[in-house]
């Protein structure tokens, strides 16, 4: 069974389909129609439903996909980590909370670029439920996200408790103005909600946003209120229409850190990125 097999069927899956998967693996239609034929016939099973101009997994294929993203992730993790011995080259990709990518990521990247200069680093940006589903899935090598987090597949490494304020408008009163949050998934949506219900709020609606900038702008404006970093809010551009108050430590208090793959080697260049995490969560000032 060849990688390159594996990658054109993983391709197949996630793309939707062979013409989508050609262009991805810049090779033509009938290369792909090969390399899964071939497949099909080494393991003596039907790997897709073929539905008029469409393919739908088979129960053989959805097995296969599992065992196929395990192994391509353990290809890169390998080569990755012989490389890095000698020039540091191959690719990262990082997922991260997009209010710890805003206070963290800056500082640690370019520790990482200083160190592993031929490096691809590649970042994205979601919830923490979002985050972990794509490092099971092998789709990120790390990811930055709110915990603990307990799941026997992956090692979580604490690197900083964030301390969740608070915030409204100036003359605002946050009982009777609506949440104003980020979307199904987030840590802090979760002990907004149960902050919202403690308060006994007047309103129990709320807005949903998908970036930090579209959040605080609103609440600066009065639209509603929220629970943030103490860090993110201080430094925003909105600070100074800002009212930050101070909540109780079972809301406030969130441990933050860096979640990966048990199973194989770990890549060496992530030690780096977690130094360099630890040390910009020590410094006040780290952007």
């Amino acid at each position: 069974m060849e990688l390159i097999a594996l990658r054109t069927f993983q391709a197949v899956v996630e793309e939707g389909g062979i013409l989508a998967a050609s262009r991805k693996l810049n090779t033509v239609q009938s290369n792909v129609t090969g390399r899964i034929r071939k497949l099909e016939e080494e393991l003596g099973a039907e790997l897709f439903f073929r539905k008029g101009r469409g393919l739908e997994l088979a129960p053989s294929g959805r097995v296969l996909l599992d065992y196929a993203r395990r192994m391509l992730q353990l290809e890169r993790q390998t080569a990755n980590a012989v490389r890095q011995v000698g020039e540091s080259t191959g690719e990262l990709r990082i997922g991260a909370m997009e209010t710890f990518a805003a206070l963290h990521l800056p500082n640690a990247l370019k520790g990482v670029r200083a160190s592993h200069p031929r490096m691809e680093i590649r970042v994205y940006t979601n919830t923490t439920s979002t985050l972990t589903e794509k490092v099971l899935d092998h789709k990120l090598d790390c990811a930055f996200v709110a915990g603990p987090i307990i799941h026997p597949e992956l090692r979580f490494e604490e690197l900083v408790v964030e301390e969740l304020v608070q915030v409204h408008a100036a003359g605002t009163d946050p009982v009777m103005l609506p949440l104003i949050m980020f979307r199904e998934g987030c840590a802090y949506r979760t002990r907004a909600i149960a902050w919202q219900r403690k308060q006994g709020h007047a309103l129990s609606d709320a807005m949903e946003f998908g970036t930090l900038e579209g959040i605080l702008g609103c609440i600066a404006v009065g639209l509603g209120w929220t629970l943030m970093p103490r860090r993110i809010v201080e430094q925003s551009a909105h600070a100074a229409d800002l009212v930050i108050e101070a909540v109780p430590p079972d809301i406030a208090r969130i441990p933050t850190g860096m979640i990966s793959l048990r199973e194989g080697p770990r890549m060496p260049v992530l030690k780096t990125l977690s130094d360099g995490v630890a040390a910009s969560a020590r410094c006040p000032l780290a952007a």
